[in-house]
Order: structure tokens, then C-alpha cells, then sequence
């Protein structure tokens, strides 16, 4: 549940990135850029971090060093080449790339660039098998009005996609490279937003102007939508992967609620007059304590030679198990940050618990010389990793004395975010070497400014007018990214409102039966093709598509004709009729015309799918005429 917040008072900022990818081919190579699960290649790099042209090392890419990790990628050969496994300078980038690039930025009201300079972006998570993200600016001072005010959009960026990760096996992850190169937009806005609607309007203004172009790809993953909010007393903190439109709101509502509760618990600590230096790194060896413990997580480490190690919070004590977030408390922002070394920690708040007993507690508590207010956390593992896990949760101790610390978190499905690493900082840009700086001539932009696409608005104002449409209807076709389809089916020749009502109606009914996201669009051009063709009526749109959803891998016509779907002759149709007169005739004789309906449901039951409505109408009407004069 949303709350009411005064989002003035609260001094709510909020910025946006969004990054789309674009449906051409790869940014620095002329390669394909789609997804396979073919894999012809492997190969495995360690990332190291190095320093940027400010003279630092920037701290979110040494968090990634640390963690020790090796990087293996999986590739195909026709969607892979030498470029994006490193071996290979880059290509020059993309023209049909930057030209959309240039349109978006024209959307957008910004202004390009007279020359575009790719840098190279530091990234050692291993998406990145360069260990760096090529990028560059494209256009500069856009805007979105709101009905809250406008809204700045600094910089338009064209970018290279990173890999797609395929699966984490302790310190070695799997990347997949399909996805590297993808030609990618990042919109970044002013933190001019100060109500979580405003940002949702934003984001979808924006995204309407990527649409626009037609040449941005659909589906999961291709949109990615990044928040940084802070509010007064906070920090800015950035919220990545935020998938839905809808929870933009949401999102922003519980991150306020998080900075709110860790403020609340940073003003109760200075009134127990704790301070950043009272949070020392000693570490209590407690595995004597667990020698018949009923807890199966330490028993199982004391077995395998590993300890448990105690550190005392001073008073820490009812903050560690406080809520910030549904679900989620001061604890598990601190197993959040031990994660890289332990699956969990324990903490004073939640025990006696997990198989901890109450003497196990006391026994704790005293070995710690524990306060009334005082808090201890555990860890069993092996010593040293338990030390560095236990380091993470002292740091985070240490930040909770000052309040809310500026970090990157990932947005979780149910709205709450989890912490990923320290915010990326300056020191983290370098020149990229291997591309010129790339002119952007005043012919390339009279070109794209004379061919600008319509917004999506405006598609759906001239639908309404030139095709006599629903709004409704045509506002869910340009929402739905369904409008190419729509007009490629006009000028087959499909009449714009049945074309509408098969789109949208149709598909929008089958959704809580079947998974109509595996209809694809060449299976609509073949139904409705068959349709044209004079092979199918109208009514077995429904059946068919409901069974390509079942049965992707199925052709319209094979649906069709399995399912008895094909149109019957006049001359079929007809005999099917007189079979429903005859046995119906002496309700015919009693009730004349009244008994259309009751014949006309018989009949569909027969020819649903299988005759033309009107036709079967026309013909119905003809046969009762006949037997009742």
C-alpha cells in the first residue's frame, strides 16, 4: 500500500536512467544482434581493476576485484566475433545506431553534439569481457514537461550492452556473449522529479520516444530503468533493474520509507551516545559455546574444521531486528554486505532461534561482556572468511551511526531493494583510444529532423481519425507495440476495425488461459493471411491463436487444418443448415422468426470457425422464411 507522504517536507529527489536497446546490429561489429543458446566457444578471464584518467581506482570496481571471482563466456560464432571477445580492435560504430540515437535525442528536445567522443566506462563484474563498457554522448539539455514541472535530460548516450549472465557457481560466474555489443540508449534525467507519479510520467514519456523510432527492441530485458533518489537527511542512493512502468512508484515509496526508518535508528543511536570509533574490529572465538548445539547451519561448519566468531555492537541492541521495509530490517542490510563471503549471519535480536537456544545467548552475552543495550552478530565459517564477513557487517554498523550510506541496490519484485555494491564514483572513465571522434554534420541532422517519427500520442490521434478506431482500442495497440503490426495489416488489405479487435480484444481475452506471449507476430501475419485468402473466417481467429500459444513451434495453417478450422463451401454450410431445420422444424412451424436465435446458436455450435457469420446469418434466415411459408 502506497503512502501519503509530503514529499516537499521531505525534500524528495528523483532522478532517472534508462537504457533501451536498439534493434540494429551490433554497435562495433557487423554482426547479428539477437540471442542464441548455441554455444560453439568458451573462454575465462579474471578482471582487474585499473586507473581512470582522474588518477583513482574507482571503489564500486574494487568491491568487484575483491570478491575473487573468474569469468567464463559461452559464445556463438555467428553472433560472436574477435571484437567482442577482445581480440580485435573495434569496428566504427553503427551508422544506422547513431542515426536513431540522433532521432531519440531530437524527441527528447535535446541538442546533439557536434562531435561524438567514445570513452570507455570501467566495469569488472564480468559482463564486460574488456573489464570496460564503450560509451559516448550523443546529445545534451533535453526536457520532459510534467504536470509537475519540467524535467532535464543532461545527456542522451549511445552505448555497447554488457553479457548476459547464464548462471553463478561459487566463485566462477557464466556469462553468455549474444548479448554483448547490443547497441544501447541511456537517457540519463536532472533529479528534478519530487513525486514518485512524476517519475512514472517521465519514464513513460521517454519510453513512448523510443518507441517511436521503431527501431528499439521488445521483450524482458530490453528496457532497464534505473532510479537515484534521496530525500533530506538521506543520500542518493541507485536503485538498478526496475522492470515495470507501475512500480516505479512503488519502488521510490519504499526506498523513502527505508531512508526514513535508517535515520530514525541513526538519531536513537546518537541518543546512546555511540560513535563510529566505539565499532572495533575485535573478534570473540565462540565455537566452545556450539559444542552440542541443535543449530544444523553451525554444526555442520564446526564438522567441517570451521569456527564461529562473535562481535559485540555497542548498544546495537532492538535496532539490528527493526524494520526499514516490509520484510526487511537493519539485519539484512548487514547479511546483505557479509553475502560475498557467508550466506547469513545471526544477530541478538532474532535468537534465541534457527536451533540457537536461550543458554546459548547467555552464554554469548557474557563471553562479551554484553550491556543492557549492547548487540552481538555471529558468523560460522571458516575463520578467515568469517572475519572478512564480519568486517562488512562492522562497516555497515559504522554507517548506520551516520545514517544512510550512498550505495547501488537492485530493485526486488515486491518493490524493496537489496544492496549491490558502494555508488560508482568519477574514477571510473578513461579515452577510448581504438575510435576517432565521429562528426556529426549539419546534412545528417536536417535528414533526421525531416524524417522524425510521430510520438505515440499522435499515432493514436490519427488512428482515431484516419481509421475510425476506439480510442481505447488504438491507445492499447501504441501501448502494446501491436501499431506496426496494425498498419502492416491495413495495407493487406484487413479492414482497421477487425484488425484492431483480433489485436487486441482477441489476444487481451486469451491472456488468463493461455501464455499469449508466445504468439508471435509471423504468427498473426499467417492467420490473418489465411483469412485474405478466404481460408478461415474471422471466428477462428480465437481457436487458433489459442493453440499457438500451447504449441508456438505450430504454423497458423497447421492449426487451421488440425483443428477443422478451414472454411466450409456455400454448398457444406447450406447442407449443415437444412440438417439443423429438419430436426428443429416443429419449433420453426410454432414460433416462426422467434426461433432465429435458438437455430443460429445451433448452427455455430456446427460451423463456428468454419463459415462466415453473415453468410450462415443470411442463409439461416432464408431456410426458416422457407419453412414457415
Amino acid at each position: 500500500m502506497m503512502m501519503a507522504y509530503d514529499y516537499e517536507k521531505l525534500g524528495l529527489k528523483v532522478g532517472l536512467e534508462i537504457h533501451r536497446q536498439l534493434d540494429t546490429k551490433k554497435l562495433f561489429s557487423p554482426v547479428p544482434s539477437e540471442f542464441r543458446d548455441e554455444v560453439d566457444f568458451t573462454f575465462q578471464r579474471r578482471l582487474r581493476p585499473t586507473i581512470s584518467e582522474l588518477g583513482e581506482v574507482d571503489p564500486a570496481a574494487l568491491e568487484e576485484f575483491k570478491k575473487g571471482r573468474t569469468y567464463i563466456y559461452e559464445g556463438n560464432y555467428e553472433l560472436t566475433d574477435l571484437v567482442y571477445m577482445d581480440e580485435e580492435p573495434p569496428h566504427m560504430p553503427d551508422e544506422e545506431a547513431l542515426k536513431v540515437s540522433l532521432q531519440i535525442s531530437y524527441l527528447l528536445n535535446a541538442t546533439p553534439v557536434d562531435e561524438v567522443h567514445f570513452m570507455r566506462k570501467i566495469v569488472i563484474d564480468g559482463s564486460n569481457v574488456s573489464g570496460f563498457q564503450r560509451t559516448a554522448i550523443i546529445a545534451m539539455n533535453g526536457r520532459v514537461d510534467t504536470p509537475w514541472g519540467s524535467v532535464g535530460i543532461p545527456t542522451i548516450c549511445l552505448e555497447e550492452d554488457a553479457c548476459r549472465i547464464v548462471e553463478r557457481r561459487g566463485k566462477e560466474v557464466v556469462y553468455r556473449l549474444d548479448r554483448l555489443g547490443i547497441p544501447l540508449v541511456e537517457i540519463a534525467t536532472t533529479p528534478d522529479i519530487h513525486h514518485p507519479e512524476q517519475a512514472k510520467v517521465v519514464a513513460k514519456y521517454i519510453g513512448d520516444a523510443l518507441r517511436a523510432t521503431r527501431k528499439v527492441k521488445r521483450g524482458l530485458g530490453t528496457i532497464r530503468q534505473d532510479l537515484n533518489v534521496s530525500i533530506k537527511g538521506g543520500a542518493r542512493v541507485e536503485i538498478k533493474g526496475v522492470q515495470e512502468l507501475d512500480m516505479i512508484p512503488v519502488i521510490i515509496e519504499r526506498e523513502i520509507e527505508r531512508q526514513l526508518n535508517l535515520i530514525e535508528i541513526r538519531d536513537e543511536l546518537k541518543r546512546r551516545g555511540v560513535t563510529p570509533e566505539d565499532i572495533t574490529e575485535e573478534f570473540h572465538d565462540v565455537t566452545d559455546i556450539f559444542e552440542n548445539t541443535g543449530s544444523k547451519i553451525i554444526a555442520r561448519t564446526i564438522e567441517r574444521g570451521g569456527k564461529v566468531l562473535a562481535i559485540k555492537l555497542p548498544k546495537f541492541r532492538g535496532l539490528i531486528g527493526r524494520e526499514i521495509q516490509p520484510g526487511r530490517r537493519l539485519g539484512t542490510e548487514m547479511a546483505d554486505r557479509a553475502k560475498k563471503y557467508v550466506k547469513g549471519i545471526f544477530h541478538i535480536d532474532e535468537l534465541p532461534n534457527y536451533g540457537i537456544t536461550e543458554e546459548e545467548v547467555r552464554r554469548i552475552v557474557e563471553r562479551l561482556g554484553l550491556g543492557e543495550d549492547d548487540a552481538f552478530v555471529l558468523v560460522a565459517a571458516e575463520e578467515e572468511t568469517a572475519k572478512n564477513a564480519l568486517r562488512e557487517v562492522l562497516q555497515r554498523a559504522r554507517e548506520a551511526i551516520e545514517g544512510v550510506p550512498e550505495e547501488t541496490r537492485r530493485a526486488l519484485p515486491d518493490g524493496n531493494t537489496q544492496y549491490m555494491r558502494p555508488l560508482p564514483g568519477k574514477a571510473r572513465m578513461y579515452p577510448e583510444t581504438d575510435i576517432p571522434p565521429i562528426l556529426i554534420t549539419d546534412e545528417m541532422k536536417e535528414e533526421i529532423l525531416a524524417n522524425l517519427p510521430e510520438l505515440p500520442q499522435e499515432r493514436v490521434e490519427r488512428y482515431v481519425r484516419e481509421y475510425r478506431i476506439d480510442r481505447s482500442l488504438a491507445e492499447t495497440l501504441v501501448n502494446d507495440e501491436r501499431d506496426e503490426l496494425f498498419e502492416e495489416l491495413i495495407q493487406k488489405g484487413v479492414k482497421p476495425s477487425l484488425a484492431a479487435s483480433i489485436l487486441v480484444v482477441v489476444l487481451k481475452g486469451l491472456k488468463k488461459e493461455v501464455p499469449i506471449e508466445n504468439i508471435r507476430d509471423e504468427h498473426i501475419r499467417e492467420a490473418f493471411d489465411l483469412y485474405l485468402s478466404g481460408k478461415i473466417a474471422k471466428e477462428a481467429f480465437e481457436d487458433i491463436f489459442k493453440e499457438l500459444a500451447k504449441s508456438p513451434e505450430k504454423t497458423a495453417k497447421q492449426v487451421a487444418e488440425e483443428k477443422g478450422l478451414t472454411l466450409l463451401s456455400e454448398e457444406e454450410v447450406e447442407r449443415i443448415i437444412d440438417e439443423v431445420i429438419q430436426a428443429n422444424i416443429e419449433v420453426i412451424k410454432a414460433k416462426g422468426m422467434g426461433a432465429m436465435g435458438m437455430i443460429m446458436g445451433r448452427v455455430m455450435a456446427k460451423l463456428r470457425g468454419r463459415a462466415d457469420g453473415k453468410l450462415v446469418s443470411s442463409l439461416v434466415r432464408k431456410k426458416i422464411q422457407e419453412a414457415t411459408s
